[in-house]
């Protein structure tokens, strides 16, 4: 599903060059449940933008579903990314005059879907995840658990091949992110989702297929947990 072959990544700053990756190279399984880890610093994050078309390595190449994504033109990464990938970050990123629904299909809106479809198809995702009475409410008065089951809700409403997630329990307590990862477990057994989160807490391990430990911008370890 994923390959990535030999990533690296240097950003220039000023004069100096800082290294993020330094040639990493991993295999992502259809329906596996992949979490990337390390200190802060060890290219987690660059790691997810890359394999997520948010990011170009400076080196290196990503195959996902037998697609050279690398290769693809900038509209066409586009369309890929809002057609096959889905994402949830930290910050939730909704837009709070909108409503959780209106947050939900604003992507579908963008693809030019049917709005009856688009309606449908995001209501029945906001039931999933436990929001079927929340569907008309704004951000702010919704609780930080119910903000991020919204994002997951909006990256799950196209059907993604891959949902990537960036420390999405940063922001929420631990018994609110022990939901969150039911919920992710839940989405991965049920619709044998890929999912791949990166993610600091060794308790969230027990949740994983598969960790990839990250340390200075290489693969130190892979470990199976189930």
């Amino acid at each position: 599903m994923i390959v990535a072959e030999d990533l690296t990544k240097v950003y220039t700053m000023g004069r100096v060059e800082v290294r993020a990756l330094g040639g990493v190279s991993l295999e992502v399984a259809k329906g596996e449940f992949v979490g990337i880890m390390g200190a802060s610093g060890s290219g987690k994050s660059t790691l997810l933008h890359i394999l997520g078309l948010l990011d170009r390595p400076t080196t290196g190449a990503v195959t996902i579903d037998g697609t050279d994504v690398l290769s693809l033109s900038d509209h066409r990464r586009t369309l890929f990314r809002l057609n096959r990938l889905g994402y949830v970050f930290q910050d939730y990123a909704l837009i709070g005059e909108l409503t959780a629904l209106e947050n939900v299909y604003l992507t579908s809106l963008v693809r030019g879907d049917p709005k009856e479809e688009y309606l449908k198809k995001s209501t029945e995702i906001l039931e999933r995840v436990g929001l079927g009475d929340r569907i008309h409410h704004r951000q702010s008065e919704l609780s930080g658990g119910e903000q991020q089951r919204v994002a997951i809700a909006r990256a799950l409403v196209n059907s993604p091949s891959i949902l990537l997630a960036d420390e999405p329990c940063a922001n929420l307590d631990s018994q609110t992110s022990k939901s969150i990862l039911d919920l992710f477990a839940r989405l991965n057994e049920d619709l044998d989702q890929t999912i791949v989160m990166v993610s600091h807490e060794d308790w969230h391990k027990e949740y994983f297929c598969r960790v990839v430990t990250l340390r200075d911008g290489l693969i130190e370890s892979v470990t199976e947990c189930r």
